[in-house]
């Protein structure tokens, strides 16, 4: 598997490469490849929100997207992470399985830094003494994936906390560093590699 860390860079030239990457990934001219990096402020909108007519301020700039789930905010203090994967491996066999595979990855990798994270209810993604701090929402195409999940841990104070579109209260979802935890997108991303192989089977080809 490839891994790339792109740094900070711009919604519309993350979702250009992906696609790219997406289109040789089903030709097999790449293999399984993971895209880190972080967005300026802009909150995507996925095909529930706008069935749901979700209303977001005028004060967040948004861009619909084809992924599952409604609304997701990007920001600053934000690791975000693209798996243009394949998933044919065991395990993988539904959509409902691929996010549980990608959210116990999150919880593993939280763990290896001494948070204890876990699964709710209420809505898929990862979460911390009752909020919830990361999101996973993926598109397929033929099975390899585009979109991925974020992880929150030191987002600008209220920026998150004032979007309620996805089926929660405003201030459900919340970030790391506002439970307790300091913590940088640098050492989540070293720890997501660090248990990369035992989450997901797969290993970085440069490792």
């Amino acid at each position: 598997m490839d891994v790339h860390r792109l740094g900070h860079t711009q919604y519309p030239e993350a979702d250009r490469l992906m696609r790219n990457l997406q289109q040789q990934r089903l030709k097999d001219e790449i293999p399984d490849t993971l895209l880190f990096c972080s967005h300026p402020e802009i909150v995507t909108m996925g095909p529930a929100a706008r069935r749901d007519q979700v209303v977001v301020p005028s004060d967040y700039p948004t861009t619909d997207v084809d992924r599952g789930g409604g609304i997701t905010w990007h920001g600053p203090g934000q690791l975000v992470v693209y798996p243009i994967f394949k998933w044919d491996l065991d395990g993988e066999a539904n959509v409902k399985l691929i996010t549980s595979k990608l959210e116990q990855w999150v919880i593993s990798s939280l763990a290896i830094l001494g948070i204890q994270a876990g699964t709710d209810e209420r809505m898929q993604g990862v979460w911390v003494e009752g909020a919830k701090v990361a999101s996973v929402g993926l598109a397929f195409k033929r099975w390899v994936s585009r979109h991925g999940f974020t992880v929150n841990y030191a987002t600008p104070k209220g920026r998150v906390e004032a979007l309620d579109g996805c089926g929660l209260d405003a201030g459900t979802t919340t970030s790391l560093d506002r439970v307790g935890f300091e913590i940088s997108g640098d050492e989540i991303t070293d720890a997501l590699l660090f248990s990369m192989q035992e989450s997901l089977s797969r290993v970085n080809a440069k490792s």
